[in-house]
């Protein structure tokens, strides 16, 4: 997520909003929003990652890493699932395909 923070300028430039999800508390989300410099929810249930089709890691509690990117109209545009941290989406990736995407219209 750190790496959403750093270029959150080129996503604000890009009218496009980075929010993270965690299973922590509130306080404990904030903590992490204000060292990653992105938005974070809180609270998230297995119920949730079920209706993600995510994986839930009954160890810890915890979602897998589930990643969206979702454009103006609602639509996904590309997703990530991984059972750790391996495979996620890169944050300079998705700026080169808003603008990829922008320069298509």
């Amino acid at each position: 997520m750190a790496g959403f923070g750093e270029l959150q300028k080129d996503f604000d430039d890009l009218g496009a909003r980075v929010i993270a999800a965690s299973v922590d508390d509130p306080g404990n989300a904030r903590k992490i929003a204000d060292q990653c410099g992105v938005a974070v929810a809180h609270g998230v249930s297995r119920d949730d990652a079920e209706a993600l089709d995510s994986w839930w890691e009954d160890k810890r509690s915890i979602i897998q890493p589930s990643e969206f990117v979702i454009d103006a109209d609602g639509k996904v545009m590309a997703s990530s699932y991984s059972s750790g941290p391996i495979g996620r989406i890169d944050a300079a990736d998705v700026i080169a395909m808003i603008k990829h995407r922008e320069a298509q219209k």
